[in-house]
């Protein structure tokens, strides 16, 4: 089980951004590879450190992993490597506190894997109430042998050509050009002894089944972050992220609105003009009993509040609206239509509809006459 972000840091949960940003910068002065090389442990709290700041330092991911114990984003941006969390909080410290050069220093630094991208499609149900996936990724692992330097142990050695630099410095005058070692890629070192393990490469490919617990009230469209579970990092950096395309499919019955759905009730003209009940089937497999008053108009709507979907922050549950669809008979018999014949000259004489209808009327040539 990974550890809590807050303790890796040594902070309350109740911590600021500015206690957040002082402890990480405490532990990554203290454990940065460049101060403790071939040190594992080192490079292992280094990473914890990093992945803890990266989360704890957003308010985004900060609310998600105080809310679920994990992060999770349904947006695209606002993902972060460990490398860019180095660059805005620390600059140039560790060039200047350990006299290393900018170009060497960020080829060494420990860098966050890439993310891996995938859809995961799910039933209309399985987005309302949480499930649980099974979900086989193809990524990249460290090999365990050479800890992914490609080398095997003690097996690196510092680079002769440019003497551990990883750079050449050629001046002209007042200009400098500085360009990349060829030998070393800027690393300053390069592999003595390839690790028999992975013949040098320093990672595997391999397939993984991951159990993810898809939480009750994800919506079509969100993307979920399943950390770490990408592919492998360098240098001791984390993992990335496995990013889960969320899909869902659509019901026959129901239409979701946000956290609120929508069942659209079909009846006839005489239960709008004499009201009825009606049992109708709930999402959750449950029924409930709706009355429908007499006189309802075209377009009316009952609300149960309550009903609807769960939000994915678990603030608040969402409604379920029944929206009236009152079916017009259209093939009526001739005594069907002298009833109803009867019905339309008696509603003349009770003035059943006779104000109403005036009042529209009179209503309607103002506007005309207004608009002339």
């Amino acid at each position: 089980m990974a550890r809590d972000y807050y303790e890796i840091l040594g902070v309350e949960r109740t911590a600021t951004e500015v206690e957040i940003k002082k402890a990480y910068r405490k532990l990554a002065l203290q454990y940065h590879p460049d101060k403790n090389p071939d040190d594992k442990e080192a490079a292992e709290k280094f990473r914890e450190a990093a992945e803890a700041y990266d989360v704890l330092s957003d308010p985004d991911k900060k609310n998600q992993y105080d809310t679920y114990g994990r992060v999770m984003d349904d947006s695209m941006g606002g993902f972060s490597s460990t490398g860019s969390v180095f660059d805005d909080l620390l600059g140039d410290v560790f060039g200047d506190f350990f006299g290393t050069s900018s170009s060497r220093r960020s080829r060494n630094r420990p860098t966050k894997g890439q993310s891996i991208e995938m859809y995961q499609e799910l039933t209309f149900e399985e987005a309302i109430f949480g499930v649980e996936k099974e979900v086989k990724v193809k990524k990249s692992e460290n090999c365990k042998r050479c800890d992914g330097t490609g080398a095997e142990p003690g097996g690196m050695k510092t680079c002769e050509k440019c003497n551990g630099q990883g750079v050449f410095v050629q001046r002209n005058g007042i200009f400098a050009v500085q360009t990349t070692c060829p030998a070393c890629g800027g690393s300053g070192k390069v592999i003595k002894e390839p690790c028999t393990e992975c013949h040098g490469k320093g990672k595997h490919s391999i397939e993984k089944q991951i159990k993810v617990k898809i939480p009750a009230g994800i919506d079509d469209g969100m993307i979920m972050r399943v950390s770490g579970e990408g592919n492998a990092g360098t240098n001791g950096g984390p993992s990335g992220d496995l990013l889960l395309h969320i899909k869902v499919k659509d019901h026959k019955i129901f239409k979701r609105v946000d956290n609120d759905l929508h069942f659209t009730l079909p009846i006839t003209v005489f239960d709008a003009i004499l009201g009825r009940e009606f049992e109708i089937d709930l999402i959750d497999g449950t029924k409930e009993v709706i009355k429908v008053k007499p006189g309802t108009q075209v377009g009316e709507r009952i609300t149960l509040k309550g009903k609807g979907v769960p939000s994915v922050k678990g603030y608040n549950v969402g409604n379920l609206y029944v929206d009236l669809n009152i079916l017009i008979p259209t093939n009526l018999s001739k005594e069907q239509k002298e009833i109803f014949e009867k019905m339309r000259e008696e509603s003349k004489e009770s003035d059943m509809f006779g104000s109403k209808l005036k009042s529209i009327l009179e209503k309607f040539k103002e506007f005309i006459s207004g608009n002339k």
